[in-house]
């Protein structure tokens, strides 16, 4: 079966708003009534019609945890999962995690067989400014002095550890597919970040022949 990546998307908050609305407080309580209106009249519909759509064409859609859409933490992935399981999972990326203050790991626990594709990307969380400013920033990705947080090549944002235990957690969920590496780490060229994040990466991923893989 082909897997599809894609977004959850947004909806607006109601039927004559035509921008997308990110609800992430319940009060006033208005907002936590359009958030339900949301999931009810716009996000279940849709998607259980494009899952109908998916399965008839032997395709998982794996939807990528991300702020700013409906779908962007662990609770509201599987809410949407729920919509139709075994079509609709996740493509896990722990980068949206660290900057969420979410933990990978308890992540990749909650959402166990739900994921069906992962990306390799890291976070670097600049301490002194989300002192200032929280974790919440608008700022270009390119003012790499002034954001709270930035995306990084795998391994210059979190230590070893941090990404032997995402990958044991995987497997222990049962994740036997790719780590795909993502490259969004505005001051490392594409190139550069590559050969790094593969560097990094190879002794904590074991390949065995003839190409049976093993995770550390």
């Amino acid at each position: 079966m082909e897997t599809v990546i894609t977004f959850s998307g947004c909806p607006a908050a109601e039927p004559r708003a035509t921008v997308p609305a990110w609800i992430t407080s319940p009060w006033p309580p208005e907002f936590l009534a359009m958030l339900e209106w949301q999931w009810q009249q716009r996000v279940v519909p849709y998607w259980k019609d494009t899952a109908k759509f998916a399965k008839r064409n032997d395709v998982r859609v794996a939807i990528e945890m991300h702020p700013n859409f409906i779908a962007y933490n662990s609770e509201s992935m599987l809410r949407l999962r729920d919509v139709a399981p075994g079509t609709i999972g996740c493509n896990f990326d722990p980068s949206h995690m660290w900057w969420q203050g979410i933990d990978p790991v308890a992540a990749i626990r909650a959402l166990g067989d739900c994921i069906y594709h992962v990306h390799a990307k890291d976070t670097r969380i600049d301490a002194r400014n989300t002192a200032v400013n929280d974790v919440l920033d608008t700022k270009k990705y390119t003012r790499e002095l002034e954001r709270s947080w930035i995306f990084r090549t795998v391994g210059n944002g979190h230590d070893g550890i941090a990404w032997k235990d995402i990958v044991s957690n995987l497997r222990l969920v049962g994740y036997d597919h790719v780590l795909s590496i993502e490259h969004e780490d505005s001051v490392m060229s594409g190139p550069e970040g590559l050969r790094k994040a593969v560097e990094f990466l190879r002794p904590i991923v074991i390949r065995q022949p003839p190409g049976e893989a093993y995770w550390a």
